[in-house]
């Protein structure tokens, strides 16, 4: 008997669900910028390895670790990319610790240097090559974040406590879609996704008002760190055998979890409004007793 496809993108398939509550996993998303540029990065050295190997013993050593710190450079433009995504997407966020994509403008500098030597070439040469690759790379891509963001004033260590926490929380559904990855479930991990999204919704409450941590803390932590232990331990057990009983209590769990995420996110936002109700009453009060009241 004929059945009706249905996939993760399909109209009527589970993961539009997700829709009704905040528009689902891509709501409020950005199409990510470490794609078609930065894969051209990883094919561009391609011809120093393919030249390399007519070359002698030298010049073979010379090309492949041209070759080598071009892709190198690559793969760190690519990370450094995520990186400023990761910074950009946060109200309050810590610079990237490292210069991803300057030291991949570096690499990409070096790289070009060595792959400019050859037996009958000066040094200026190649040494074009090496300050035309560093900064078309680096006007290409830019640079890296250098200063943290909303981290400075009179909270500023409260913000950067939230900023950590956040961080640890992040790293938690990272391993949380690692795990659900390796089941080869494309509902499960749009699940994942699903709920990835609510709980950003969280952090993002958390960055803007920092003094929300001592709140959120353990959604942050605990609930969160069991959340992956769990979906770590079901990745393995769905390998062994296709268990949907396990299946139906994750997901159960999964719907558990992001409702509580969800109603924290409202609760705190409904605190936020009463805060700022309060502020204004005792504004009013002020001018009145100051003989100010726009009543006068």
């Amino acid at each position: 008997m004929a059945r009706r496809f249905s996939g993760r993108y399909s109209p009527e398939s589970d993961a539009g669900d997700g829709n009704e509550a905040g528009g689902g996993a891509f709501h409020g998303q950005r199409r990510t910028r470490a794609g078609g540029r930065v894969n051209l990065l990883f094919l561009a050295p391609a011809p120093l390895a393919l030249r390399a190997f007519w070359q002698d013993p030298q010049g073979l050593a010379i090309g492949l670790s041209a070759f080598g710190l071009m892709i190198l450079a690559a793969w760190l433009t690519r990370e450094g990319i995520l990186a400023q995504e990761a910074y950009e997407a946060r109200e309050r966020a810590r610079r990237p610790a490292i210069p991803r994509k300057l030291f991949a403008s570096v690499l990409t500098g070096a790289g070009l240097f060595l792959g400019g030597l050859g037996p009958d070439t000066g040094l200026a040469g190649p040494a074009i090559f090496a300050g035309l690759g560093f900064a078309l790379h680096l006007m290409a891509f830019g640079p890296d974040p250098l200063r943290d963001k909303g981290l400075d004033g009179a909270d500023g260590h409260q913000s950067a406590r939230a900023a950590r926490a956040v961080d640890e929380a992040e790293r938690h559904l990272a391993q949380m879609a690692e795990a659900i990855g390796r089941t080869g479930e494309r509902a499960l991990e749009a699940r994942i996704e699903r709920f990835q999204a609510t709980a950003r919704r969280m952090f993002r409450a958390v960055e803007a008002d920092p003094s929300d941590l001592a709140t959120a803390r353990r959604h942050l932590g605990v609930y969160l760190q069991a959340a992956r232990d769990a979906s770590d331990k079901f990745a393995g057990l769905w390998a062994r055998g296709r268990d949907l009983r396990a299946r139906a209590d994750y997901e159960a769990l999964i719907d558990d979890l992001e409702h509580g995420f969800d109603a924290l996110t409202r609760k705190l936002a409904q605190n936020d409004r009463a805060a700022l109700d309060i502020e204004i009453e005792v504004l009013r009060e002020r001018l009145a007793r100051d003989g100010l009241s726009p009543e006068d």
